[in-house]
């Protein structure tokens, strides 16, 4: 019987008129494991972000604009795809009846929902019972795996440092506890790695904190036996089916919980006896700004990756027309140049590797269906990033495999304008992510085309590729600080045509951005009268850097390779 249909059979007997599938999981990790991506099993949608509604007679998946033509691809037999603005579309649910839809407060923030379902003729009904785990009786198992500790020389900070910074904004905000529930705020405080995700070195567990800097933890216990010897003693370990026990003998105490990651299901067991704080995790905050040591170690990693991806690029710019490369075999050609460097780990998300009219697909994944040969005049286009033992990479590259069109060439000069203007972006007293996204977006709109994702996302160390608070994006108000490492990532996407990307992951320092990527941009796609002085100089500038930066790992042919490729335009 059809998944749906199977579904759909529980809709009687919880007396309810549809059912909700979120992408998350219980821990709100943006990758989740395979026994956990309930979405991709009801719906077959692989992309990372993204929920279902399934209702009596019809089905719903709901994405953001980097989705909208994998989503078609993967998933429009059995829904119907809509492409999120800001706002749940209330037309969707029109009836003259009340219609009760059910989730599971595990997988769902209060004001997540709230947000989506602000909708008079709709009941959120919870349900403790998950109903696809219901429906999927053949789900894959996990491997248990330790976590680990990052040593003070890769952290830069120890734990107690870190313990005494959040005590103190708890003092200072009047708070009895933190909870934190995302986990990649609990590898940030107690300086901890694991194995919980597939491109994140995740360790999947919660922690209460109070404001004299006590700590639970809470997790598998058979995944904290190598880390405590690192531990202070009078951090506590609980297996993470007790922390409901913990939560719910609290009582009278003013609560912070983190209204990202925190879900439903936390928040009733605490409020009935608390005063509850819903706000964002302030380590979130913390996190975000690194320190020398995570920069300095973040410049080596970026170093080491883009030795790799230069050597790559240039092997591909010498064997396209000469033997058959594919997108999975670029992608795999990519990956094999990466371990060669003992400090890899592995990708720090999916492979873009995306030729011809598949690079348009904003978050593209090359299968034994799609994959497409690499063949002359199509643009090739390469999104990829690593882990290492000290640091996070993501970059991306448009490559012209011999195109010679006029208007791609426009269209690429007008993008890395943008990427240009973000980079040169003199920073002040309250810039902020909106401010700079608006500049990027500049040089494209003069031809009135755009791109349906943001500019920049935060990025982590040793952690999740993309991370919070700050970003570039049309509504993101954190002002930028010191420290804070995004990434500079303009683009355009002709659908079934041709994609374009330029990114580089870029740091501040002071008042102005600092280039941590290092590898050539594509000069031949660039149409040079379009530039201005400024940025003829800033690109100049940078090959520069790249170059003084690689040389000395390049063999002979590819040492003359990248001289050519860092020449002044």
């Amino acid at each position: 019987m059809n998944k749906i249909k199977k579904l759909r059979k529980f809709f009687r007997s919880f007396m309810i008129d549809g059912y909700l599938v979120p992408k998350n999981d219980e821990y709100f990790n943006e990758y989740v494991s395979q026994s956990n991506d309930r979405l991709k099993f009801i719906s077959n949608f692989s992309g990372s972000a993204g929920f279902a509604l399934i209702l009596k007679n019809k089905s719903y998946l709901f994405i953001d604009g980097r989705y909208t033509i994998q989503a078609r691809i993967q998933s429009r037999k059995n829904f119907k795809i809509i492409t999120m603005p800001q706002q749940f579309p209330k037309d969707v649910l029109k009836t003259k009846k009340k219609l009760k839809i059910a989730f599971d407060p595990k997988l769902h923030s209060e004001k997540q929902l709230n947000f989506l379902f602000n909708i008079k003729n709709v009941i959120l009904k919870p349900i403790n019972e998950n109903l696809i785990d219901i429906v999927w009786t053949k789900k894959p198992k996990d491997l248990i795996k330790p976590f680990f500790s990052l040593s003070k020389k890769n952290a830069g900070q120890n734990l107690q440092e870190k313990i005494v910074k959040v005590k103190n904004v708890l003092i200072k905000n009047k708070v009895d506890y933190l909870l934190v529930t995302a986990p990649e705020n609990v590898a940030w405080i107690l300086n901890i790695r694991g194995h919980d995700s597939a491109f994140s070195p995740i360790p999947n567990a919660r922690l209460l904190i109070n404001n004299k800097g006590d700590i639970d933890l809470f997790s598998q216990l058979e995944k904290v036996t190598k880390i405590k010897k690192n531990l202070p003693k009078k951090i506590k370990f609980h297996d993470e089916n007790k922390i409901e026990n913990k939560l719910r003998n609290l009582w009278k105490n003013n609560i912070w919980l983190d209204s990202l990651s925190c879900s439903i299901h936390y928040k009733n067991l605490l409020r009935k006896r608390n005063r509850i704080i819903e706000k964002i995790d302030p380590i979130y905050f913390l996190k975000s700004i690194k320190n020398p040591t995570e920069i300095k170690n973040m410049k080596k990693s970026h170093t080491i990756d883009g030795v790799a991806l230069t050597k790559f690029l240039f092997w591909l710019k010498k064997n396209f027309g000469k033997k058959k490369i594919t997108e999975i075999s670029a992608q795999k050609k990519l990956e094999n140049f990466r371990k060669m460097n003992k400090s890899y780990k592995f990708p720090s998300f999916s492979t873009i590797s995306g030729a011809g009219p598949n690079s348009a697909i904003i978050h593209y994944k090359a299968s034994i269906k799609s994959n497409r040969t690499l063949k002359k005049g199509d643009l090739y286009l390469v999104d990829s990033g690593g882990q290492y033992s000290f640091g996070t990479t993501d970059v991306t590259r448009t490559v012209s495999l011999g195109n010679n069109s006029k208007l791609i060439r426009e269209i690429y000069t007008r993008v890395l304008k943008g990427h240009i203007a973000v980079s040169d972006y003199k920073i002040r007293k309250h810039s902020n992510g909106s401010d700079i996204d608006r500049n990027a977006r500049k040089s494209l709109r003069k031809i009135r085309l755009d791109y349906p994702h943001g500019t920049g996302h935060g990025v982590g160390y040793f952690l999740n590729v993309h991370e919070g608070p700050q970003s570039f994006s049309k509504k993101n108000k954190v002002n930028l600080k010191p420290g804070m490492i995004i990434s500079n990532e303009p683009g355009y996407y002709k659908e079934g045509c041709f994609g374009i990307r330029i990114e580089n992951l870029i740091y501040i320092k002071k008042n102005k951005f600092e280039e941590l990527t290092m590898s050539p941009i594509e000069k031949d796609l660039i149409k040079k009268k379009m530039l201005n002085k400024k940025e003829i100089g800033w690109l100049n500038k940078y090959h520069a850097k790249v170059k003084k930066n690689l040389f000395k790992f390049m063999n002979l042919e590819e040492k003359a390779n990248l001289v050519d490729a860092c020449s002044p335009i």
